[in-house]
């Protein structure tokens, strides 16, 4: 039985069910008598290498519970990309603290910093239980079936287009909602939850995973609106156009990336912009208006899917049980079995870590301007319990008496 204190941190953007899944780990590692400590890293791997640690063995069960329905990330987070020599540095603090279980709740890039925290640790002969705890509400981490906080988010977007669809339904006009996803168009498709009738938005859905036609986007638009008189359209913030190039690139000089390299999509408003002013310089269409999501997707309260929540606890409380009862490594992923139900298995980190999954051909419509009936049963299950409906009037029209 391998003995010595346990270590989780959270990297990479929050959710609004990351907390659970630290209170799992942290709950259930508490029940097995080979744990001396439990401490979390501030910052995620910054935390680790500048040795922020908090004593989470002195925290209270009772606000351990409160913090788990609490969103973002209670541990605080980061961008950090570790290298090679980022991860012997961690691995380093991780032998000379004891720690011989290491928790890392994050996305692809948070499993590969496992395996290669992991990697150091074989190679030192220092015997380390290292596990990943999926996350992300982009939904595309390879192997799950999809990901905790992904359905709380999917709800958000799909209730705020529920809600444009009825506004824009009321005054007429054309809408376009700017929605999270770099590479994939899992949360962006989350809006077509939002069409109950016929003629509801959104009407138009563009994903990252089709390239964007300027010409196709306009005369998709002109047959909506020539139609309904208005047009709902969701747009992820990562569409490319035929050759691989984000859209969000040509439109400005000066392309900000992050720390990972990438070009930075979200913090402006500029895409919408450009799509909104494209319809009212080609369609002559006046009402048209634009919004970006930005970081609402991501930790709104009072918008939570509960079975996210349950998912968020239990792969948590998996990762510790893998670790600590059958001694393994890897990462906790999430297979869905039955009409809906889950399974959780440990898999290999190198199949988890680095590269991310697209939305499959099945869950998008042909003409790449929406999704198939195939996404929606797909995601509705993820959404919970408690999704609200909108209803419609059903009264019938009055006979006209001056103006037959």
């Amino acid at each position: 039985m391998l003995g010595g204190k346990v270590l989780v941190a959270q990297g990479g953007g929050p959710t609004a069910v990351i907390n659970q899944s630290l209170v799992g780990v942290v709950l259930e590692a508490r029940k097995f008598p080979q744990v001396t400590k439990i401490y979390g890293a501030l910052h995620g791997v910054t935390g680790i290498i500048n040795e922020n640690f908090v004593d989470l063995t002195q925290e209270t069960t009772r606000n351990l519970e409160h913090v788990a329905s609490t969103p973002s990330s209670a541990l605080l987070s980061t961008r950090d990309k570790p290298d090679d020599k980022y991860c012997m540095e961690m691995f380093e603090v991780l032998k000379a603290h004891g720690i011989r279980y290491f928790f890392y709740i994050g996305g692809n890039d948070s499993a590969d910093t496992v395996r290669i925290v992991n990697q150091k640790a074989t190679e030192a002969e220092y015997e380390l239980r290292a596990i990943h705890i999926p996350k992300t509400i982009d939904n595309d981490l390879l192997v799950n079936d999809h990901c905790p906080g992904y359905g709380s988010a999917a709800k958000f977007v799909a209730q705020a287009f529920m809600g444009v669809n009825l506004d824009v339904k009321a005054l007429s006009g054309v809408y376009i909602g700017v929605v999270m996803g770099r590479n994939a168009g899992f949360l962006t498709g989350a809006a077509s939850i939002a069409q109950k009738y016929p003629e509801d938005g959104p009407h138009l859905i563009y994903l990252p995973e089709r390239p964007f036609n300027v010409e196709n986007y306009l005369s998709d638009i002109k047959s909506v609106y020539d139609k309904y008189g208005r047009c709902v359209i969701a747009v992820s913030e990562g569409i490319i156009d035929e050759n691989g190039t984000p859209i969000i690139a040509k439109l400005t000089k000066d392309i900000e990336r992050d720390s990972h390299g990438n070009i930075q999509l979200s913090g402006t408003g500029a895409l919408g912009d450009l799509l909104a002013s494209t319809i009212k310089d080609n369609l002559k269409i006046k009402r048209v208006r634009s919004d970006t999501f930005g970081y609402l997707q991501r930790s709104f309260m009072g918008c939570v899917s509960d079975l996210d929540q349950q998912e968020a606890r239990e792969v948590g409380e998996k990762a510790a049980q893998f670790a600590l009862w059958h001694n393994v490594d890897g990462s906790v992923t999430i297979h869905r079995t039955g009409s809906y139900s889950v399974d959780y298995r440990l898999s290999k980190l190198e199949d988890v870590a680095k590269y991310t999954k697209s939305m499959p051909d099945e869950f998008i419509n042909k003409e790449g301007n929406n999704v198939t009936d195939a996404f929606k049963h797909y995601l509705m299950p993820l959404l919970g319990s408690n999704m609200p409906q909108a209803y419609k009037l059903r009264a019938p029209m009055v006979e006209k008496v001056l103006n037959k």
